[in-house]
């Protein structure tokens, strides 16, 4: 029987051991609402704090995490700023 306990770190989600033995798994729910400047700004602070080393495995591990999830959303944005782009330019070469 393990002794989890409850994780204050705010960028972990749910007790130790949530979601593989002795990992808890990044907090990535709330990373489809942010918007293009929030995630980048955050992702800028994830990358920060995974440079400077100092945090323990887990919570690099959730770092790494939510610093993927974070880039992907930073993407999302970028293709469609791009598609809507396009957009606008196959109009006015019309």
């Amino acid at each position: 029987m393990s002794d989890a306990t409850e994780n204050t770190d705010p960028t972990i989600s749910g007790p130790e051991g949530a979601a593989v033995e002795g990992f808890s798994a990044a907090d990535t729910s709330d990373i489809a609402t942010l918007s293009y400047e929030q995630a980048r700004s955050e992702l800028v602070e994830t990358v920060t704090r995974l440079e400077t080393g100092g945090a323990g495995l887990e919570e690099s591990l959730a770092l790494w995490e939510r610093g993927e999830a974070l880039a992907d959303r930073c993407e999302e944005w970028l293709n469609g700023a791009r598609a809507k782009l396009d957009e606008v330019r196959a109009k006015t070469a019309d």
